[in-house]
Order: C-alpha cells, then sequence, then structure tokens
C-alpha cells in the first residue's frame, strides 16, 4: 500500500521582533554616539610613511599652526594632567608672575596654552569653547630675543626629571620657518633631544626600496 503524502507546506517567518531589535540596536548607537569636536588649533600635518603610532601618556606636544603660533598641551590621563599642573607652577615660580591657586588650576583644565606667560591670568579666564588659534596669539617663539618656549621647556625638562617624557612636535605644512627653528632651539637649549613629529600617514609607494622591504619582511637601513 502506497504512504500517503503529506503536503507540504512553505515555512514563513514572521521578521517583526528582528525589525524591532534592528531598530533599537540603530537607535541606541545614534544615541550614544559621539561625534569628534572640531579641533582649537587647525593643523594640517605633512604625510608620511611612517606606521608607528603615538604614545598616549607621558605627552607633551608642541603645535605650529600655519602662521607659525606656538600652543603647547599635555596628554588626557590623570598623570599628565597632574604634570601640567606642575609644569604651569614651575613657570609662574621662575617667572615670577602671581598666578593665584584657581589661576593655575583652571589653566591645567585648558585644552593648551597659547599665550605669552604675561597673559597667563588673562587665559585662565576665558571658557574652553573661547580658546582657538584665532582668538589667542600663541606662545611667543618667532623672536629668538624672545622665545619663551625655552622657559616652558626648562620646566617639562625639571617635572619630568628622572622620567621619560614623550614629546611631540605637531607641525602645519606652512608653519613658519624661524617658529619651527626656536622651538627645537628652546629643546637642544634644555637637553631635550629626542622627540617625534606628527605626521599622516600614507601607504608605501609600491615599488619603492620600503614597500619592498615590507613585502620581504627586511628593515631598511
Amino acid at each position: 500500500m502506497a504512504r500517503p503524502k503529506i503536503p507540504r507546506k512553505s515555512t514563513s517567518v514572521d521578521m517583526t521582533a528582528m525589525c524591532d531589535v534592528a531598530f533599537l540596536l540603530l537607535s541606541f548607537f545614534i544615541l550614544t554616539t559621539k561625534f569628534k569636536p572640531s579641533e582649537a588649533v587647525t593643523v594640517e600635518t605633512p604625510n608620511s610613511v611612517a606606521s608607528k603610532i603615538a604614545p598616549d601618556k607621558d605627552v607633551v606636544m608642541i603645535t605650529l599652526n600655519k602662521d607659525g603660533k606656538v600652543f603647547l598641551s599635555t596628554g588626557d590621563n590623570s598623570s599628565d594632567i597632574q604634570k601640567k599642573h606642575d609644569i604651569i607652577s614651575s613657570v609662574n615660580e621662575s617667572r615670577n608672575l602671581g598666578l593665584s591657586k584657581t589661576d593655575i588650576d583652571a589653566l591645567t583644565k585648558a585644552p593648551f596654552i597659547g599665550v605669552p606667560v604675561e597673559q597667563l591670568a588673562q587665559q585662565a579666564k576665558l571658557q574652553t569653547d573661547q580658546m582657538n588659534d584665532k582668538t589667542l596669539p600663541g606662545i611667543p617663539a618667532k623672536d629668538s630675543t624672545n622665545n619663551q618656549m625655552i622657559d616652558w621647556m626648562r620646566a617639562v625638562s625639571d617635572v619630568y626629571q628622572g622620567t621619560k617624557v614623550n614629546l611631540l612636535l605637531k607641525g602645519d605644512n606652512l608653519a613658519k620657518y624661524p617658529s619651527f627653528k626656536n622651538v627645537l632651539t628652546a629643546f637642544k637649549k634644555n637637553k631635550l633631544f629626542k622627540f617625534q613629529m606628527v605626521t599622516n600617514p600614507e601607504s608605501v609607494p609600491q615599488g619603492s626600496d620600503l614597500w619592498k622591504a615590507n613585502m620581504s619582511g627586511k628593515a631598511v637601513e
């Protein structure tokens, strides 16, 4: 006797629950995403094929914008912030600026130092959104006779004495050479001979010696 045939029914899947979950996830990511804020100091760094990642601790960064203005900042972790406080306090003492504790605390919270030492008290009273390379004159470094970066680098050297400091130099492609030269002079005068240039990474050109070395796994001397 032949086996009775069971009628086949098409399988249907209710996607309503899946759509609800996808919509909830999408809403979550949209609401929790933090967009990168615009930089207070606009810098177009030169391109390079270097793949080394910049350090994220014990950082002191010197930034030069296209107008040759110089700014000093540190890392964002608690150790770097404390070091920044000590650096400002050192400059305050060495230059007899008379900054109050409130001023020093406010400057420590500022994204960067960007005024002559004589105007630090004025910068301390500014709101963060008022600090950028358009409103602030930068640390004097264009004139070798008034290179205040020497004072700041002396403070950095004193605060980091006995420990390693990751000194970064971030310069615009159109930065003025006198400012760049005087920043390097400030490094040398305080025996800070090791620093890293911050660049915009790009791929290694195919066919170049570095590309061939990378493909073969050998280092280029």
